[in-house]
């Protein structure tokens, strides 16, 4: 009777030990939440396109300029303007030849000439008025040495006067004092008439040109004698 007990319990047990029908048995649902994959995460919404700021509009002129001198102090009084600028004068007219001799004449009769003249139909010799009569002796004499020379042998009338007038100029701004000016007999001229001659005379003693002289004088023969002057400029 003892060993038909045990044969029964051990029957139980076996039984108790096997799964049911309709595998009951399911040893790994505990791992069920974590095998199942977890559900699809929603697509995100894309973000919104980015727009710019539609620009302020402009302001009107009256706004800009407002805006430009804000803080500005007005000026009072009159305002100066800028220097402008001054072109060189234009050289006077030259004066022509009757001009010339009617300031001579002129002078002649008011006492006003400003050079002494001494010469006579082949020699020539003047000075400015008041000018010591010793320089001009020596000047006569051929005593200054000759620093520079001009010719004018077969020049115009126009021509031998603009020479004149830069020679003169010229001499004086280096610092010459006795020069010498060729200006012939007029051996070459019509009637003989030594033309440049008289109008030396007249340039050295009038104008731009006068004013660079003090004195000047017929030249030595070895010089030219009367073909020729030396003419003594101002320091």
């Amino acid at each position: 009777m003892v060993r038909g007990r045990k044969k029964k319990r051990g029957k139980d047990e076996t039984e108790a030990s096997r799964p049911k029908a309709g595998f009951a048995y399911k040893p790994f649902a505990e791992l069920k939440g974590e095998a199942e994959p977890s559900p699809p995460r929603a697509a995100e919404p894309p973000e919104p396109e980015r727009t710019e700021s539609a620009p302020e509009p402009p302001a009107s002129d009256e706004d800009a300029f407002a805006a430009m001198t804000a803080g500005t102090i007005p000026l009072t009084g009159a305002v100066p303007l800028a220097p402008q600028k001054v072109g060189p004068k234009p050289s006077p007219p030259r004066r022509d030849d009757a001009q010339l001799v009617m300031q001579e004449l002129d002078e002649l009769v008011h006492g006003t000439r400003a050079f002494d003249f001494a010469d006579t139909d082949e020699y020539v010799e003047a000075s400015v008025h008041g000018f010591d009569s010793r320089v001009v002796k020596r000047l006569r004499r051929g005593d200054f040495a000759v620093q520079a020379h001009l010719d004018l042998h077969g020049m115009r009338r126009e021509e031998a006067r603009q020479k004149v007038a830069e020679f003169v100029a010229k001499s004086r701004t280096e610092g010459k004092r006795c020069v010498l000016i060729v200006h012939g007999r007029g051996l070459g001229s019509k009637d003989n008439i030594p033309v440049l001659k008289e109008k030396l005379t007249a340039w050295l003693t009038r104008g731009a040109i006068g004013r660079h002289v003090l004195a000047f004088t017929s030249a030595r023969p070895w010089d030219g004698g009367t073909g020729a002057v030396y003419v003594l400029l101002r320091s």
